[in-house]
Order: structure tokens, then sequence, then C-alpha cells
């Protein structure tokens, strides 16, 4: 197995062996692995090359010991990673290179259809992972393929500097645990928007691929899906996403601290303004919730605090908002641009 690394069966049989001695001559070890001297002293000195051998002193016939493989090959493990990742990459700008051309002379190749969760699986990862600039993503309730703590491809994506852009249907909010996630990607680097409805599934990459399934959800049984190359069927859904975009709430769920935080410093309407107040980072958080439909029970539970401290928070904000419903709350919110 570690061929891939220079290292022979022959010579990593050499070094266990000398592991299991801690310290031998040549000649100990030709009588231990039943090899010619000479063989066993070429192959000692090409371990001596990659670093997993040493004398023990500085007389050439004293005992060898081995050193330690991690620091002497991790190097080398490196570089290979660095390479292999290299070769990813460009097989595939290959493939892509292999398509565009494909799209431009057979139109049918402008739509590939596949079918099945596990294919739809691997093809959005893999399209993340191609990723250069900026992935979209209408991200329905109940995921047909993908489900967010599956989707460990985001977060090596934004470690690289690609943009994601999500917009979230409010129901997959109250899903268990789905607020707790979309903290993680916010906290990571995504721009999280929410709506009450979306159209379709959708997930965009770079600007020239985009994947949609082909049924309606109610359908069940394997999904199906759209893998769209440019053109002007890509550039309507670009417009679509960019149209809801315009209008999804923006969430704000990457500030560590819950609004229990906040109990003791409460805005007070008779000494707070409400043309001057701007929320901090806890009623941010919470109005974000709040004006995406989210209920108090789940905004408490994301905070990590009772629903009664949100609804006492709430009831502070419409006082200093000056209002006294919370529809009222959501429209101020919005025209005093509080988020």
């Amino acid at each position: 197995m570690l061929d891939v690394i220079g290292l022979t069966s022959a010579e990593e049989e050499l070094y266990r062996c000398l592991l299991q001695l801690t310290t031998a001559r040549v000649d100990e070890l030709a009588g231990r692995l039943r090899r010619p001297r000479a063989q066993v002293i070429a192959q000692v000195e090409a371990l001596r090359a990659k670093g997993l051998v040493q004398p023990t002193d500085s007389d050439p016939d004293a005992p060898l010991r081995p050193t330690a493989p991690d620091v002497a090959l991790g190097a080398t493990l490196l570089r290979r990673q660095e390479d292999l990742e290299s070769a990813r990459l460009r097989v595939t700008q290959l493939a892509e290179e292999y398509r565009a051309g494909l799209r431009r002379h057979h139109v049918d190749h402008l739509v590939e259809v596949i079918s099945g969760t596990r294919v739809l699986r691997d093809r959005l990862r893999d399209l993340q992972n191609s990723a250069r600039t900026e992935v979209l993503w209408f991200c329905r309730a109940n995921p047909l393929a993908m489900a967010g703590p599956e989707n460990v491809e985001e977060f090596d994506a934004l470690a690289r500097g690609v943009t994601y852009r999500a917009i979230y249907e409010r129901d997959l909010l109250l899903e268990p645990g789905a607020l707790a996630d979309l903290t993680k990607g916010v906290a990571a680097g995504e721009q999280a928007r929410v709506l009450d409805r979306l159209p379709v599934r959708l997930a965009i990459v770079d600007g020239r691929t985009a994947i949609c399934p082909l049924v309606p959800d109610r359908d069940g049984g394997e999904p199906s899906a759209a893998v769209i190359g440019r053109s002007q069927l890509l550039d309507a859904l670009l417009a679509l996403f960019e149209s809801h975009w315009r209008v999804a709430t923006r969430l704000r769920l990457d500030d560590p601290l819950g609004v229990a935080a906040t109990d003791g410093r409460r805005a007070d309407a008779d000494n707070r303004h409400a043309d001057s107040y701007q929320p901090d980072a806890d009623a941010a958080r919470l109005l974000s919730l709040f004006v995406a439909g989210v209920p108090d029970k789940s905004i408490a539970s994301q905070l990590g605090v009772s629903r009664r401290t949100v609804q006492r928070r709430i009831a502070d904000l419409m006082a200093v908002a000056g209002v006294d419903t919370r529809p009222g709350l959501a429209f101020q919110v919005a025209r005093r641009g509080w988020l």
C-alpha cells in the first residue's frame, strides 16, 4: 500500500523488522529477513534516503535505528495529496470543457436527465467540489437527496472562498435541528434568507450549471432532475433566483449569544427613541427569525431560552417601535432598516 509514496514492500518489511528490534546491525537484519547482505545494504540506504533509518552513532558499522514514519513520510504524503487534488480539479475542468464542446455541437446535451437519490446526491457534491465563485440554493422543506447536515462540501467550498447564497422555505426552519444547522452554515460564511414558499428546488454553480428536479415532490418514487448547462434556460433560472433573493428576508444567525444575554439591558421605550434605536446583535438575531415567521417556540429553542423570554423581548421591541401588534413590528423593522 505504501508503494504510492515510494516505499516498496521489501523496504517496508525491513523497516517493520527494525521496529521490532529497536536497533540492529545489517547482518542481523539480513539473517532475520533471509536476504543477501548486499540487498539489505541497498534497502537500508534507500530507507536512509527517505529519512526512515539512521545509525545510532558516527561509526559506519554502528547499529541502525528507525525514525518516526509520520515525520519522515508526512511531507511526501502532503505532496501526493496536493497532486491528487490538482489532478481532480484538472479532470473537473476537462469534463466541463468536454460538456461545453458537446453543448456547442449537440443541442440535446444542454439538458442531462439524471435519476435516483444517490446519483442526484453525488452530482450535487461533485458540482460543489468544482465550484470556484458562487453556489445558489433554493432549499425547500423535506429535502429529496441531501439533508443539510450531510452537505459537508459546502464548508469546504466556503473555506476555498466560494460564495454561498441560500433561500430557505419557512417550513424547513421548523424541522428538528434545522436552525442549528443553518447557524453553522451562516457562521461559516453562508448568506441565508427565508421565504414563505419557493417554486422549485434548485442549485446553481458558478452561473454555468443548474440542477432542478423534474417532477413534483408529491409524486413520490425516486427523484429525477435536469442538469442544465449554459443556455437561455439557465439564464431564466438565474433570473428566478435573483428575483426571489431580492424579496427574501435576511436571516441573522451568526451571533453566538442568545437573547438571554440581553435580559439585563432590554430596550426601554422611555429612554431610547425609536428613530435612533438600532438593534444589537442579540435583538437582530431574534428579529430575523421573527420576521421570517418562525414560531415563538422554535425561536426559543434556537436561542436556548424560554418561550416567555422570547415573548417578553418581542414586547420590548414593539414598545421601542411604538406599535402594539406583531404585524406592526414587522412593518417597522422593514421601514427602519433594523435588519
